[in-house]
């Protein structure tokens, strides 16, 4: 079981985002933080961004996220696919 902490950035990307994606995207930090490694999550490790990966809140929103030293998870950024990553690239 890991502790998810969500960001400033991120609790002001989600609240941008459609109401019922937000709690699809409530759901799925349940399941992050119960077991990274859920299949249901689609987990990819990111490329632009050293050691942070991306997880699937719908098939057209991701979350992205990282490890601390603590073995926690921080929960960084979300927003729909074709932004998702782009932003990351600047």
């Amino acid at each position: 079981m890991h502790l998810v902490i969500r960001t400033g950035d991120f609790k002001r990307a989600i609240e941008k985002l459609p109401a019922h994606i937000r709690k699809l995207c409530d759901e799925q930090l349940l399941i992050l933080g119960s077991n990274w490694r859920d299949s249901r999550l689609h987990i990819k490790k990111l490329r632009e961004f050293d050691g942070a990966y991306s997880f699937r809140i719908t098939r057209n929103y991701r979350g992205q996220f990282y490890f601390d030293v603590h073995d926690n998870i921080i929960v960084f950024d979300a927003d729909h696919r074709k932004d998702s990553y782009r932003k990351r690239r600047r």
